[in-house]
């Protein structure tokens, strides 16, 4: 093990000398066969456990598990539900083996945001993937804990009192700095937490102060990372959401709805998507060095949220969106009256999913549009 690594024994993913026994355990856990049985119920155990076993030759460490086990699946994603997903690294050293970074992003999905980035980074000859965090709060049996931690994920505590908080956020951040100068790690962040849901991208302070309490930023060697998808899959369901609140502001998602939200976004179409990496923060950090403390958070985040926004890929719905809930066609350039008609169908299509009794559906639709158009106005105000 990494000399120091016990101190974060509670959070980390598994080390490649306990991969063994953590698959052992796997294997032997009741809940996770319930769940292997559902995918080859005419199979014997010991059979599937076998073949499980017979995968697994050869497999060291979480970034053998990654190439052995995840890479095939998301492959497989992206060639179903996806037209093409690509990299834009332009912005980074050449020198791959040499760095190590954390990608602080746009969210989109809960589970693919690294899952993708992870393929990204091989195709791309990076000599790792990211380790990311992972809510206990989704942690609900033994058997998803050690399949995440096998998958290179470290915990995080929810539903903490302000001073158990603060002592996890130390923890955590500490764990972070850890990973990416001992371990050689690189770290996946999203830039708030929960998905914006009106794609109105912002970088939350409170996670910049919270990498910041474990050590120098600039060690983390920080990237803006830009996710973006032609289509949202899960667009109907935050625009659902949103007319739900609008009618009971003391609406909360079911967890039936958070899993009903991430088989969506697993398994829904999303046209074409693009990450596209954002020029390193020590390249200007120290431009903000003179500031208060509180002045160089603002800054800071407004400076990532700069590069983000300027790092947005654009598709013609966006300007399609953006033209109609201004009532012109100022963006008219970018599209056609073949993207349009796409568009429309499209929007018809989504919005016949929700299922409300008392479904606004000039509300939804309007939604819906600002998800879409406001990755525009953002990089229109960026650039």
């Amino acid at each position: 093990m990494v000399e120091g690594i016990e101190q974060f024994n509670d959070i980390r993913p598994y080390e490649p000398e306990e991969m063994k026994q953590a698959f052992n355990d796997l294997l032997n856990d009741r809940q996770f066969n319930l769940i292997m049985k559902g995918f080859a119920p005419w199979l014997p155990k010991f059979l599937r456990n076998g073949l499980l076993r017979l995968a697994f030759i050869g497999v060291k460490s979480p970034l053998d598990f990654q190439k052995r086990f995840m890479k095939p699946i998301v492959q497989y994603i992206i060639r179903k539900h996806t037209d093409g997903c690509c990299f834009d690294e332009s912005q980074l050293p050449a020198d791959k083996q040499g760095s190590r970074y954390t990608f602080v992003s746009n969210h989109r999905d809960i589970v693919l945001d690294s899952a993708f980035l992870d393929l990204l980074l091989f195709k791309h000859d990076y000599p790792t993937t990211v380790e990311i965090g992972i809510g206990d709060n989704l942690l609900i049996y033994p058997w998803i804990k050690r399949l995440v931690r096998m998958n290179k994920a470290f915990t995080v505590r929810r539903g903490l009192s302000a001073h158990e908080m603060f002592e996890s956020s130390q923890l955590m951040s500490r764990y972070i700095h850890f990973a990416v100068t001992k371990k050689r790690e690189n770290i996946w962040i999203a830039q708030r937490e929960g998905r914006a849901k009106d794609s109105d991208d912002r970088t939350q302070e409170s996670v910049l102060k919270m990498m910041a309490m474990g050590g120098d930023l600039k060690e983390l060697n920080i990237v803006p990372l830009t996710i973006s998808y032609e289509f949202d899959p899960c667009d109907y369901l935050k625009a659902q959401e949103f007319q739900q609140k609008r009618d009971n502001p003391a609406f909360k998602k079911s967890k039936q709805d958070d899993l009903d939200n991430m088989k969506t976004g697993i398994f829904g179409y999303k046209g074409r998507v693009k990450y596209h990496c954002g020029i390193p923060i020590n390249q200007w950090i120290d431009e903000l060095s003179e500031l208060p403390k509180n002045e160089f958070f603002a800054q800071l985040a407004q400076r990532m949220d700069r590069e983000i926004h300027r790092g947005y890929t654009l598709y013609p719905c966006n300007y399609i969106a953006l033209d109609e809930l201004s009532g012109n066609t100022n963006q008219s350039s970018h599209y056609n009256a073949s993207d349009r008609q796409r568009f429309e169908a499209y929007l018809n299509g989504q919005l016949a999913k929700i299922k409300l009794p008392n479904k606004d559906k000039a509300f939804l639709r309007q939604k819906m549009l600002e998800m879409y158009a406001n990755p525009v106005k953002n990089q229109l105000a960026a650039v």
